[in-house]
């Protein structure tokens, strides 16, 4: 009986072996033993790299020529949504239209700067706009109620700052102030100087905002449920911040499964943003703007 004991042990301890590094494989880097001291200064080097291509590129001057949202491109009601209802039927796109269409507008409209030449940029029609307040039927579930739509003017945070944009503004059965939503289209992405890479132990980042003095960045990214909080990678430029976020997990014997969560940091910077274009060192490419109210540039 004591072999097919011993038999047993050893069919345990293979399959135990094989399953671990599995399960454990799905959260931060897949290298066990990670160093987090190596993983930022390998991180620091891609992003030194990543802003040395880009400043004084045709990219970096391509990119400070457009008009490229990094703020809402959507203005709620002032005071916001009356009810919880309302906020749901603005998220599922739940609303109908009682009001005239306009069917006519101008092709374009200028985007304007305080200390900038304005800059001429296709419109989005007022149909197409309203198409992103309205998803399909509405049935018997709550919704928004468009009585009257027209276009208006909003001020957007652009990567060259404060910015006076046509907008679509649709006014809403109950609420004393409309809903605006940016009728001009952003400038197309400018081909980055340096590819993406795979290598390193980051998640990409999106932009979630630029406090109003420049001063600081926050970013969101996916962080799995094993992995270590770290500190923020920067490098700046006079043309650029290239920012970045370690993945180092941690070393526990529990079971790791690959669920991740969406996490936010916020950077503090050495001197305000201005028009230097923020960086992902990962993706080599400016940061992809993450609006709150689910709307995004079309650049991102």
């Amino acid at each position: 009986m004591r072999p097919k004991a011993t038999r047993s042990v050893d069919i345990i301890t293979a399959l135990t072996a094989a399953i671990l590094p599995t399960a454990l494989s799905g959260c931060g880097s897949q290298n066990a033993a990670d160093d987090p001291t190596a993983d930022s200064d390998a991180l620091t080097h891609r992003a030194r790299l990543v802003a040395s291509a880009w400043d004084g590129s045709h990219a970096s001057a391509a990119w400070r020529a457009g008009y490229h949202p990094i703020g809402e491109v959507v203005q709620l009601p002032r005071g916001g949504w009356h009810s919880t209802a309302d906020a749901r039927a603005y998220e599922s796109r739940s609303s109908v239209l009682i009001g005239t269409m306009p069917t006519r507008s101008p092709k374009t409209g200028s985007v304007k700067w305080a200390n900038s030449p304005s800059l001429e940029r296709p419109l989005t029609p007022a149909a197409t706009a309203y198409s992103k307040l309205s998803g399909g039927r509405v049935g018997g579930r709550p919704h928004l109620t468009v009585t009257k739509t027209k276009l208006a003017e909003m001020t957007v945070s652009t990567s060259r700052g404060r910015a006076t944009v046509p907008a679509w503004e649709f006014t809403l059965d109950g609420y004393d102030s409309p809903l605006k939503q940016a009728a001009v289209m952003a400038s197309g992405l400018p081909r980055s100087p340096i590819h993406g890479t795979r290598e390193l132990p980051g998640q990409p980042l999106r932009l979630a905002g630029v406090a109003e003095d420049g001063h600081s960045v926050t970013v969101t990214f996916l962080q799995g449920v094993c992995d270590k909080r770290s500190t923020p990678v920067v490098v700046e430029t006079g043309g650029s911040v290239v920012l970045s976020y370690p993945i180092t997990r941690r070393h526990e014997t529990k079971l790791c499964t690959k669920q991740a969560k969406l996490e936010q940091v916020t950077v503090r910077l050495k001197r305000s943003v201005g028009d230097r274009v923020l960086l992902d060192a990962i993706t080599g490419r400016p940061l992809a703007y993450k609006p709150s109210h689910g709307l995004s540039p079309s650049w991102t």
